[in-house]
């Protein structure tokens, strides 16, 4: 049964204030945080990204950007275009914005994952870019975004999502691993 790997890459990173991929925690860049964290259970990855920021990742690194029509529709466009690329029974989806997250993580949301789309919740605060997906769900992807709906978890909803509480993911501090680093500062209190 072959599993990919998908990275979400292509956020504004607004309040970042640059491409939050290419930022750094220890000397790594956050896209290979999360392409690391997803190598051990992915036949392959690819990182989907906003056409200006593909040049920017290392040479012979599988990266694709949104396809067409749904460029720059979000999270959900990212993940259809990741699925599209790359034939798989399951696909484990991260975003590139969790410098903390660890194969180890990845591993026992697999473990937990049985059919349709399974997703983290932590304290009661949904991450459902922290996520495996079904091949099936593909076309449901597909019809969200032409009928204009964005939202990741009306469309996971749509699909049965498994929520998995992050304490049980994790023995270390599970808010530090499924923070976010939205802003700079947030990296400097780590």
């Amino acid at each position: 049964m072959k599993t990919a790997g998908i990275v979400l890459a292509g956020g504004l990173s607004s309040r970042f204030g640059s491409p939050k991929a290419f930022a750094e925690w220890e000397g790594r860049p956050f896209y290979e945080v999360s392409l690391t964290a997803l190598s051990p259970f992915c036949e392959e990855s690819i990182i989907v990204t906003r056409p200006e920021l593909v040049e920017r990742f290392p040479e012979g690194m599988h990266v694709t950007t949104d396809i067409e029509p749904f460029r720059g529709e979000g999270p959900i466009a990212g993940i259809l275009s990741g699925m599209e690329k790359l034939c798989a029974e399951h696909y484990i989806v991260l975003p590139c914005d969790m410098p903390f997250m660890t194969a180890d993580v990845v591993g026992r949301l697999l473990e937990c994952h049985s059919s349709g789309v399974t997703a983290v919740v932590l304290d009661g605060k949904y991450h459902p870019l922290v996520s495996i997906w079904d091949a099936g769900t593909l076309p449901g992807l597909r019809e969200a975004l032409e009928n204009g709906k964005r939202r990741v978890m009306d469309v996971q909803e749509k699909h049965g999502v498994r929520w998995i509480e992050g304490e049980l993911l994790t023995e270390d501090d599970a808010r530090r691993t499924f923070m976010n680093a939205n802003t700079p500062d947030v990296l400097e209190r780590s």
